[in-house]
């Protein structure tokens, strides 16, 4: 007999999940409110300007690649990869540029320019981060720890205190280098999981590793045309997906998840898998129905933080912005404090700079360039109304940018603004956060919510707030692990995880 499965929400983890299950045998309904798939990923095109408005960093390509592989096939049959080198450019305030190479010589000869003593720790520091996402591959990215017997094994707790969990980024930073410049490139990995650096544990200094090692990578046509390879191929292995259906509750008898009751009605299943920020799609269960309300155990987490959006078509070329390029400000680290200790929008905060334009064409009309602008943002509370500022803050980063040499975005021929008030009305991200949960501590890190309910059976949890984190390729991961884990469960398939190369 075909068991069933049915999955809530249409981003890189549902997708993930639902190839993955489906590829195993299972019958797979998919689904999404939304017009389209993708979850935080959108393509928006307006006046022949094309921007992804989410997630445009692809790095631990394995990640994606697995998706494929787990059914049989090739991801290069669906979807055009190129490797970026530079990987990012670093752009501080008083013009100093870095950026970032695979090439070990050219980033001490770099870093060298403004600080010696910090290029000579540079390739000890690389090796620290190679070391670090070693133990992460192999220990905990690539499984689920769901069992008492899973989280107790000795060689886990081993590898878990190599990774200096109670060490800060920063912490572990200021062993290798002095410079604030140093500090400050470095210590930005930690937003890529919504936190600071000034809080965030040590292991993400793996991602310098993940970064220059292993590689940054556009996607041909737009980081979109990966959600529409892996719609195709769950289409393909005979996933049901229907969009504009929003999932208003998840149905439940004697303790065990049987289906969800949506817009167009009611889909019963044998497991239900939930892609979506864990802070609200767990509140789909009645509270009557579980030992406590979820309310009191997941409104304990902090959540990370936010961002606000530019979206500017230029008919103008922009010869100083790579694929990726940061412009950092001159107080370093001080939009931190506002985010994280006052919850307002920082007065000098970091902008980054998405010009796919540099890579491929067909991006924007000829002489044009499409830029995605992004400055972190807190997440939603009553200290910033992002109604009353939308249009002032814009106009902010427009001037800011103009003093970086980066001009004209008062003239664009496209300019659209995305605000944490809008990513939690579409996404239902909780408090408008992008990553979910922070990772501001070695609990919110390396002891987030599980992947499986803990009161009722056959609910399953992937995406950024669950295990293994936030992140496009952590994400995608969570999708795989579960659909093997219920796979395996089920008798249809195992559990071999799949890592990179070191």
């Amino acid at each position: 007999m075909t068991r069933k499965a049915v999955i809530v929400g249409g981003g890189l983890g549902g997708l993930s999940c639902a190839i993955g299950l489906a590829a195993a045998g299972f019958e797979v309904a998919l689904l999404e409110k939304e017009k389209t798939l993708g979850g935080k990923l959108k393509r928006v095109e307006e006046a022949g300007y094309r921007f992804d408005r989410g997630p445009s960093t692809i790095t631990m390509l394995h990640a994606f690649r697995s998706v494929f592989e787990q059914a049989g096939r090739r991801m290069e049959d669906y979807i055009r990869t190129y490797e970026l080198e530079p990987r990012t450019r670093n752009v501080f305030a008083d013009g100093t540029t870095v950026d970032l190479s695979r090439d070990r010589d050219r980033m001490r000869e770099q870093i060298a320019a403004y600080s010696p003593e910090d290029a000579a720790r540079y390739p000890a520091f690389l090796e620290e981060a190679r070391r670090v996402y070693g133990l992460a591959d192999g220990r905990f990215l690539n499984r689920l720890m769901l069992s008492m017997r899973e989280k107790a094994d000795p060689a886990l707790l081993r590898d878990f205190l190599r990774v200096r969990p109670g060490t800060t980024l920063r912490t572990l930073l200021a062993r290798y280098f002095v410079h604030p410049y140093t500090l400050a490139m470095f210590g930005r990995y930690a937003t890529y999981v919504g936190a600071s650096p000034l809080q965030a544990p040590a292991i993400f200094a793996m991602l310098a590793h993940v970064e220059a090692d292993l590689g940054i990578y556009g996607v041909q046509g737009g980081t979109y045309a990966l959600v529409e390879s892996m719609e195709r191929l769950a289409r393909e292995l005979g996933v049901r997906i229907s969009t504009d259906t929003e999932v208003l509750s998840i149905k439940v008898r004697s303790g065990r998840a049987y289906g969800v009751e949506t817009t167009r009605g009611a889909i019963e299943a044998d497991e239900v898998v939930c892609n979506g920020d864990l802070l609200a799609t767990a509140r789909l269960v009645p509270d009557r129905l579980r030992r406590r309300p979820a309310a009191d155990r997941l409104d304990r987490y902090e959540p990370s933080l936010s961002g606000f959006v530019l979206l500017a078509g230029v008919r103008r070329r922009y010869e100083s912005l790579l694929h990726h390029t940061l412009f950092f400000p001159e107080r370093l680290e001080s939009e931190f404090d506002d985010i994280f200790a006052r919850r307002v929008a920082p007065d000098d905060p970091a902008l980054y700079i998405c010009n796919s334009g540099h890579s491929e064409s067909g991006t924007a009309p000829e002489g044009g360039s499409s830029l995605f602008v992004l400055a972190n943002a807190p997440y939603l509370s009553e200290s910033w109304d992002w109604r009353q500022h939308r249009e002032a803050y814009a106009d902010k980063i427009i001037r800011m940018l103009e003093r970086r040499g980066i001009g004209g975005l008062d003239q664009a021929e496209v300019l659209q603004t995305y605000t944490p008030s809008d990513l939690q009305r579409d996404t239902y991200a909780h408090r408008g956060a992008i990553y979910g949960i922070s990772s501001n501590s070695m609990r919110q890190t390396f002891f987030r919510p599980g992947n499986r309910d803990r009161d009722i059976d056959g609910l399953w949890y992937v995406g950024g707030t669950a295990h293994p984190g936030g992140g496009t390729p952590l994400v995608t991961l969570s999708g795989r692990l579960i659909a093997e884990r219920i796979a395996s469960l089920n008798g249809r398939g195992s559990s071999n995880p799949i890592r990179a190369d070191l």
